[in-house]
């Protein structure tokens, strides 16, 4: 779930031998490679068992961490509701549609697609969040984002991948920005350890998924789908939580939304080492642009987490 976050309260101390560089780093390096590896979990998988597959092994995961911490699910009814939202907006549908666009686009063109996240996000938060105001800088930066949207599409010609393949993990992008500012109205400071949270969101996410899932399997599921698949599940899902989480207790949130800027790079140094795809100029053009664009519009945050780690 590239870049996305449940930020609940938890007051709790983090203990970890780890530096957040790595942290920070192995973060980066997971979600970049999750688009790889829906491409290997596609070769024998349907795109919708791969999304029901790493929601249920990642709340399997998590449901052993809870268990290990003692750390209950939550109770109320109403944090219940949220959390479908939440499973729906941040896994049930990018994860069907991120496999389903790559069925038809290299991973390569879905981990670049993945930049425009925090682009959304903005965009999302300046207009549906009061205390995020609409400030030149941040339109100058939201239009200079959209222009790099459409340099990654090539609009100036016929599409290189599959148009619907490419709208498909765009309107994935789409839902992971509805989600941010969703959780951050209704969920964010609550009082909940976050991996129980996590936990309620994949299970809410298992559930609303179960229905649709095709009950047959292709005829040959290779042993590289297989595995890719629980890779997927327990560590670009599960573990990949625990890494943002640890993250935004330690360091913060603007801080921990960095990690967006090097998932792109990961997924398309994987995709072209690991599967020889193809790379068109316009598209890490494009991502660089929407990246620029963000910057710019959230300059003073950006300045103020890379003051904090050094």
């Amino acid at each position: 779930m590239p870049g996305v976050w449940i930020a609940a309260r938890d007051d709790g101390e983090v203990s970890t031998r780890i530096p957040w560089q790595l942290r920070f780093a192995a973060l980066s390096l997971t979600w970049g490679a999750s688009f790889l590896l829906i491409k290997l979990a596609l070769r024998g998988l349907y795109p919708l068992q791969i999304a029901f597959g790493r929601t249920a092994i990642g709340a399997a995961v998590l449901l052993v961490v809870i268990a290990a911490r003692r750390e209950p699910l939550p109770r109320d009814a109403a944090v219940w509701g949220h959390l479908l939202a939440a499973g729906l907006l941040l896994n049930a549908i990018p994860f069907a549609l991120f496999a389903w666009a790559e069925t038809r686009v290299p991973s390569i063109l879905a981990g670049v697609y993945n930049a425009a996240a925090p682009l959304v996000t903005l965009a999302l938060a300046t207009l549906m969040l009061p205390a995020e105001r609409p400030t030149p800088r941040r339109v100058v930066g939201v239009l200079g984002g959209l222009a790099g949207v459409l340099v990654v599409l090539g609009a100036w010609r016929a599409p290189t991948a599959p148009l619907s393949g490419q709208l498909a993990a765009l309107a994935a992008t789409s839902c992971y920005a509805c989600a941010y500012v969703y959780v951050r109205r209704f969920l964010s400071g609550r009082a909940i350890p976050v991996a129980s949270l996590a936990t309620g969101q994949l299970l809410c996410a298992m559930v609303e998924l179960a229905p649709v899932v095709p009950r047959h399997l292709e005829r040959h599921v290779s042993a590289t789908a297989v595995a890719a698949l629980l890779v997927l599940g327990a560590v670009s899902t599960a573990f990949a939580y625990l890494l943002s989480h640890s993250l935004i207790r330690e360091r913060g949130a603007t801080t921990a939304s960095l990690v967006n800027y090097p998932i792109p790079a990961v997924a398309v140094l994987l995709g072209l080492a690991l599967l020889g795809e193809p790379l068109h100029w316009n598209e890490p053009a494009g991502a660089a642009i929407v990246l620029l664009g963000v910057w710019f519009a959230e300059g003073r945050s950006l300045r103020r987490a890379r003051a904090a780690a050094l």
